[in-house]
């Protein structure tokens, strides 16, 4: 039980075969309780009630600093802390370089980076408070290598924002006891792949992994709870990868 008594929130969980719900799932099994943000409350509530009893679901759009600070309001109120945020949520285009249009850049960047900061300033406070507090953000590794199989050049801008930031946030806030780690998932199995992969792109991208398999959500949230829990209680500031090895460096 990693997470015996500790608050997680959790952005952009809802969604079914998504990393964010498998990290939900896994953080609600080791003890901990968990509120799910995301666009449709809706399928937030259900989430958070598939989970099981004593989860929260509630609506926010990560993009909007008002709409951050008001679910963290709520999240205080009803679950009286937050020992834990991850940054999941996150949409991807896949664009080329001249095909990216400003609407394009706007709502891909507003949603990874923006997002993160939002959400991580209307919780801050909150762990300072506490003086204690563990941040991880999703990045990608397209922001590693220049570029991935789903995501266009903004995609990987976006993401390498992620990594620069969480570091400079791992830096401000270690006073505070409040860590900041990243991760990078490499091709993981969601809905954003699913029906997208064909058994040809299949063949071809796993000569480049070096385990020979796909990852699974399941994959990117066992590392999650590794840089939530106390396990990694001296790291902050580091990139964890979770590919299989597609890039080691």
């Amino acid at each position: 039980m990693l997470l015996k008594d500790k608050v997680a929130v959790i952005t952009g969980a809802a969604s079914a075969r998504g990393i964010g719900k498998a990290v939900a799932r896994l953080f609600a099994a080791h003890g901990g309780r968990v509120a799910i943000l995301d666009l449709d409350e809706a399928a937030a509530v259900a989430a958070a009630a598939d989970i099981g009893v004593g989860h929260i679901g509630l609506a926010c759009n990560v993009t909007v600093k008002a709409d951050c600070e008001r679910a963290a309001k709520e999240i205080l109120q009803r679950l009286g802390q937050v020992d834990i945020l991850v940054n999941n949520a996150g949409i991807t285009q896949p664009l080329k370089i001249m095909d990216i249009q400003p609407e394009n850049y706007e709502a891909v960047t507003d949603v990874s980076l923006r997002g993160t900061l939002y959400m991580s300033q209307a919780l801050i406070p909150h762990m300072r408070s506490r003086r204690s507090g563990s941040i991880v953000c999703l990045s990608s590794v397209s922001a590693q290598r220049g570029g991935g199989i789903f995501g266009g050049p903004h995609y990987s801008a976006a993401k390498a924002g992620v990594l620069g930031l969480a570091r400079a946030m791992a830096r401000e806030l270690g006073p505070d006891n409040i860590r900041v780690n990243s991760l990078t998932p490499g091709l993981i199995q969601t809905d954003i792949t699913a029906g997208k992969l064909t058994d040809e792109m299949k063949v071809d991208i796993l000569k480049g992994i070096p385990l020979n398999r796909l990852g699974v959500a399941d994959d990117v949230a066992n590392s999650c709870l590794f840089l939530a829990s106390d396990l990694s209680s001296y790291l902050t500031g580091v990139t964890l990868d979770v590919n299989g090895g597609m890039l080691i460096h």
